[in-house]
């Protein structure tokens, strides 16, 4: 009989803890699904919150467009690239992406995009800036070849000309670029970087001319990248200059000090290589019988801010 009644005791705690698991599981999964249903409540509270505030209140929805550009391109093309429309809320507006489709575009160099609340677009575009041109013998129809233009920007991107109906205003005329020799046509994909690092250099080149000693007294026109290691520039007055592929700098200041240097004997460069440290090959002519650099007209700003309310 004793162990009858331990036998029931034991089978009596068992019954009972079970049915206080049971209770205590019962609890947990009660508070589980009030939490989520808590967060559920509070996240869907929370979203139609903000459509209902923010991402769908008329407050916020766009009146101006301001657009920036220091190009030639149409401030009304580039509100129909970026794909804004009135109405389009503010905050809603996924800026990013405005900015990618913008960036794709091969005029278009970088572009920001900035909300000013609570009803004011604002886009700044930077367009690529042709700084030379290229020369390449395509295949035409019916077994004939044709020449393709195509020009580059300073990062080496080749950039198409701009369609008048995209101009805020027609073009003026050619452009007179230097040109690149050496390019081919499979480098050269619009929209794209060259990948020729030859040609990278030639571009660099005339970078850094812009800004060297030389700017006003010579005018380069062509830059031949077809030898390797060196870049050999014409000049408009028909000069010869060699050039290495790096430390222009210092290849343009030396070639100042010997331009200055063959003035005062009364006589002209008709070729110089720069390319070499040590020796520098001169080749002169007398002065008088090199063309004067014509005098330069000055310029229309092409990066003139243009801003459209």
């Amino acid at each position: 009989m004793v162990e009858r009644a331990e036998l029931l005791d034991v089978k009596l705690r068992t019954s009972q803890t079970r049915a206080h698991r049971t209770r205590l599981l019962g609890v947990i999964f009660a508070v589980l699904f009030s939490l989520t249903l808590a967060v559920l409540l509070v996240w869907r509270g929370g979203s139609w919150l903000l459509d209902k505030l923010i991402y769908k209140n008329e407050a916020f929805a766009i009146r101006q467009v301001e657009i920036q550009t220091d190009g030639v391109l149409s401030t009304n093309v580039l509100r129909y690239w970026a794909k804004i429309h009135p109405g389009q809320n503010l905050l809603a507006l996924d800026i990013l992406k405005v900015k990618r489709d913008l960036e794709i575009l091969p005029p278009i160099d970088s572009v920001a995009v900035e909300r000013v609340l609570p009803r004011t677009l604002k886009i700044r575009v930077t367009e690529r800036e042709p700084v030379a041109q290229t020369v390449v013998t395509q295949p035409g129809t019916n077994g004939t070849f044709r020449e393709a233009t195509y020009f580059l920007d300073a990062q080496g991107y080749v950039v198409q000309p701009i369609d008048n109906r995209w101009r805020a205003v027609p073009a003026a005329g050619p452009q007179h670029l230097p040109i690149i020799v050496g390019l081919t046509a499979p480098e050269l994909q619009p929209g794209h970087q060259i990948d020729n690092v030859q040609g990278r250099a030639g571009l660099n080149l005339l970078a850094e001319f812009e800004h060297s000693p030389m700017v006003g007294l010579v005018e380069l026109q062509r830059v031949n990248i077809t030898s390797p290691e060196i870049l050999q520039v014409t000049t408009s007055q028909n000069a010869e200059i060699t050039f290495s592929v790096d430390h222009f700098e210092t290849q343009f200041r030396r070639w100042r000090l010997i331009y200055d240097t063959y003035q005062k004997w009364g006589k002209a460069i008709a070729s110089l290589d720069l390319s070499i440290a040590n020796n520098l090959p001169v080749r002169a002519v007398a002065a008088n019988s090199v063309q004067p650099l014509p005098p330069k007209t000055l310029k229309q700003p092409t990066r003139a801010k243009k801003k459209h309310v």
